[in-house]
C-alpha cells in the first residue's frame, strides 16, 4: 500500500497492517508551525524613462499588498490568506499558505515621488520612474 506524507511530499511504502490516514494536526501543535515565505517569480525590463518590475503573486489580495520604497530598497511584501471550503471538507488540500516576500536593492536611482503600482489577476507590475539626472536626453548640436 502507498500513503502520501504531508510533511516531506514524498509517498512512502507501509506494510499492509498499517493504514493510510490523513494527517491531521492536532490544535496545540499549529501555533508551533513556522509561518511560510515565498519568493514571487519577478521580470524586471529598463526602459529609457523608467523600470517596469512584474511579480507573480498569486493568491493575493490587492489590499494586502505592501510596497516599500526606502533609501534604495524596494520591498515586497504580500500575504495569502488560507482557502475555506464552502461546503464539505478537504480531502486533500495542498495549496500553500503564507506571504510573498522580495527585496531589491536599487539604490538612488528611482524617484520615489512617482513609483505606481497596478495589480491584476494575481501579477503585479510597479513602473519605477528613474530619477531625472539618469534618464537619457538628446543633446542637439548646431553650427556656428
Amino acid at each position: 500500500m502507498l500513503c502520501e506524507q504531508q510533511t516531506t511530499q514524498q509517498t512512502t511504502p507501509h506494510t499492509s497492517q498499517q493504514a493510510c490516514r490523513p494527517a491531521q494536526p492536532t490544535p496545540a501543535a499549529q501555533p508551533t508551525q513556522a509561518p511560510r515565505h515565498f519568493v514571487p517569480q519577478v521580470d524586471v525590463v529598463e526602459l529609457p524613462q523608467e523600470f517596469v518590475l512584474t511579480a507573480d503573486l498569486p493568491g493575493a489580495a490587492a489590499g494586502a499588498i505592501d510596497v516599500d520604497y526606502v533609501d534604495g530598497e524596494l520591498r515586497l511584501h504580500a500575504p495569502v490568506a488560507p482557502r475555506k471550503a464552502e461546503a464539505g471538507r478537504y480531502l486533500l488540500e495542498e495549496y500553500a499558505v503564507g506571504s510573498y516576500r522580495r527585496v531589491f536593492q536599487l539604490g538612488k536611482s528611482i524617484d520615489a515621488s512617482r513609483i505606481s503600482a497596478n495589480y491584476h489577476a494575481g501579477v503585479l507590475t510597479l513602473h519605477l520612474p528613474k530619477v531625472e539626472a539618469l534618464q537619457p536626453r538628446r543633446v542637439t548640436v548646431r553650427t556656428a
